[in-house]
């Protein structure tokens, strides 16, 4: 009983699933019901009598898949058909096929709670994780976030595309630093021989003593800045390095420097380091996507990692109630300058409520959704992630609303350099 009333309890807390029609069937009208149903993309449920298993999925063309299920069958066909079965259709039209995967995720998880995730093939996606809760952190990847994170807690770095590159960026980046690479709890011990990274002066080996707590907690906390900034604050810190070895004509090591710095940006490109890989707790991001309503777009919210939406955003309308406000404030002698459209699409996901993971399971299939779709290699729409202070590019995406609606190729702007050039630039300033 007290495990039944937890998963009704889990299931209360997320927003339920609405598709937006619903139709009574029947057999003998199944051609009236068939003109009503729109032969566009959708994500559908049919249902049956009370205590019968509904049917769920998605469609790029509706009416086509419930002629299949629900037309009269074919004699002696052995296709799928629930025509006597169904009593009630419902539906909501798509607008993209990120859509109608997300929305067909509630859909599953509120029909199928044991196993829509095994219906859905959803496989949760690769972080790496700093164990900042060991008395000895170390960084290491993983495929589920065991706790929301916090900055208290361990960090969780990602998604990646897959575990294979996840581990090659963070064996890459683990190289410029001395932080232990071992998996098992330690207990320091002089009389401990070490392992191949503390010969070759790579670890600063806490398993024998070979260095204070303090020390291996300054190095700890040097890894956690370059993940927290993408490896920029490693590049400031080469970069004093090079110019201070210059000053002091030490010119062979300011050549070394200069080379070991070359890794660190080549490891720190897009290849490596894709643009949606942030700390989840800063994984803030909208996603334009095309609307199933004409002349519009949907919004997509993703804040700290959870996905919300989608949010309407119709420019054409938006312009016209602007022009009618302005024209109202001039007839009462009112001045009311113009807003631009980045105010309107600012105030539009601003109105929208904000996005909140229930539980770590839920926030790792929301990551997974994301990743699915980002990593894809022919995936619709774009997506723009927020600065370090946690601004969005407002002006680039109004130039991509007006890209989805027209149907044109995304931009692919230079972001990783733009993104290491603004904590370069801060860090500098910080710099005593």
């Amino acid at each position: 009983m007290a495990a039944r009333a937890l998963l009704l309890g889990w299931l209360s807390h997320y927003n339920q699933a609405v598709l937006t029609h619903r139709i009574e069937f029947s057999p003998d009208r199944d051609a009236a019901i068939f003109a009503e149903v729109p032969s566009s993309p959708a994500v559908y449920i049919l249902r049956g009598d009370a205590g019968s298993e509904p049917y769920a999925g998605k469609s790029a063309d509706l009416k086509r898949r419930l002629l299949r299920l629900l037309a009269p069958p074919e004699t002696q066909s052995k296709r799928l058909n629930l025509r006597d079965r169904c009593r009630v259709i419902e539906y909501s039209r798509t607008g993209s096929d990120f859509e109608s995967r997300f929305l067909l995720y509630q859909v599953l998880r509120e029909a199928f709670p044991a196993n829509y995730r095994d219906r859905l093939k959803l496989r949760f996606a690769p972080f790496i994780r700093l164990n900042l809760e060991n008395p000895y952190p170390r960084a290491y990847v993983t495929r589920r976030i065991a706790k929301l994170p916090s900055k208290t807690v361990s960090r969780y770095y990602g998604p990646y595309p897959s575990r294979a590159g996840a581990e090659r960026f963070l064996n890459l980046a683990l190289d410029f630093f001395k932080m232990r690479r071992c998996d098992f709890d330690l207990d320091p011990d002089p009389a401990f021989p070490g392992c191949m990274y503390s010969e070759m002066k790579m670890c600063l080996a806490p398993c024998f003593k070979g260095c204070t707590d303090a020390e291996y907690t300054h190095e700890v906390a040097r890894v956690r800045d370059f993940l927290e900034t993408r490896g920029a604050s490693l590049v400031r810190e080469l970069e004093a390095q090079r110019e201070q070895a210059s000053q002091l004509l030490q010119f062979e090591n300011a050549a070394a420097l200069h080379t070991r710095m070359e890794k660190v940006n080549a490891m720190l490109g897009a290849a490596l380091l894709p643009e949606i890989v942030h700390p989840v707790d800063r994984l803030r991001a909208v996603m334009v996507q095309p609307s199933a309503e004409k002349n519009s777009v949907a919004f997509f919210r993703v804040e700290a990692g959870v996905i919300s939406g989608p949010i309407h955003f119709d420019p054409a309308t938006e312009v016209q109630q602007d022009a009618d406000a302005t024209t109202t404030a001039a007839t009462a002698s009112k001045k009311s300058p113009p807003r631009s459209l980045e105010s309107r699409i600012a105030e539009c996901l601003e109105a929208a409520p904000l996005p909140q993971a229930a539980s770590t399971l839920e926030l790792n299939e929301h990551l997974a959704l994301l990743k699915r779709w980002y990593y894809s290699s022919r995936h619709t729409g774009e997506i723009f992630f927020a600065d370090e202070r946690g601004a969005l590019p407002l002006r680039r995406i109004v130039r991509a609303v007006g890209r989805v609606l027209k149907g044109e190729k995304a931009e692919v702007p230079d972001t990783d350099a733009a993104h290491r050039a603004y904590w370069l630039a801060r860090t500098r300033e910080e710099a005593p």
